[in-house]
């Protein structure tokens, strides 16, 4: 867990260790041990190249420099973090707030999230900012993070939102970092992991899954949301192949 006295270096070891051990163990078990077992199930079902595994790896490593550095600036000087909302005793704002605040973190993450893609797909930033990922048009774990810089400040500008907005504890921090980067590396994992019809299920409806994000690697269009589908179908932007196209996944059989 991070320390809020912690040096930089620190900061860059644990992100970037969670990091290799998060996405790698996903790329070992899916793109590696099970690949032959499981190859008919893949969103789509040609694999990247090698190349493609460089790139991503490469611009993740970049972007983990970055995720460091932030969180370093703003929590890792006693004076700069006495300007935030960071707090230390959980009892300070008491113990309903303390477990609320999870979800509510993800609500803002996925609404920043949200504003912030569709921005960055606009012509005129979408090569400066967010062409890098794109290059992954049939993403693996790896390309969870590969952003390019400009991207990856812009990424790991949702801590400084929270920080000046709600109340937050390192435990609050650790535990949605690790969250959001699980929830990152399953989008861009290239299967599917919830099970067949969830998408018409009530609960469903409202979660991105790794179909939705996989389609917006392949088609650069729509499904522009992180966690939840709630914006994107409040905007219009869901893709209206969706449903179909995680029923096709699912309904595979093996030859």
């Amino acid at each position: 867990m991070l320390h809020p006295n912690g040096t930089w270096i620190s900061y860059f070891l644990v992100i970037g260790i969670r990091y290799l051990l998060v996405a790698g163990l996903a790329f070992f078990v899916w793109y590696v041990l099970l690949r032959k077992r499981i190859s008919f199930k893949k969103i789509q079902l040609r694999f990247p190249s090698g190349k493609d595994y460089q790139r991503e790896i490469f611009f993740s490593l970049c972007t983990m420099f970055l995720f460091a550095f932030i969180p370093w600036f703003f929590l890792g000087h006693e004076a700069m973090r006495k300007t935030t909302t960071f707090y230390k005793d959980i009892n300070l704002h008491g113990q309903l707030y303390f477990w609320l605040a999870f979800p509510l973190m993800l609500l803002i993450h996925d609404t920043y999230f949200y504003w912030i893609h569709r921005l960055m797909h606009h012509p005129k930033l979408f090569r400066i900012f967010h062409l890098i990922h794109h290059k992954s048009t049939n993403p693996s774990p790896w390309a969870a993070f590969a952003f390019h810089p400009l991207e990856a400040i812009l990424e790991v500008g949702i801590l400084v939102v929270l920080i000046y907005t709600i109340p937050v504890t390192k435990a609050h921090l650790f535990f949605f970092f690790l969250f959001q980067m699980l929830y990152n590396v399953y989008g861009h994992l290239g299967w599917e992991l919830f099970p067949k019809n969830f998408q018409r299920t009530w609960i469903g409806r409202w979660i991105n899954t790794s179909v939705t994000h996989n389609q917006h690697h392949q088609y650069f269009t729509g499904n522009y949301g992180l966690y939840f589908l709630f914006w994107d179908r409040l905007m219009g932007t869901m893709r209206e192949d969706y449903e179909a196209k995680y029923d096709e996944v699912k309904g595979r059989l093996r030859d």
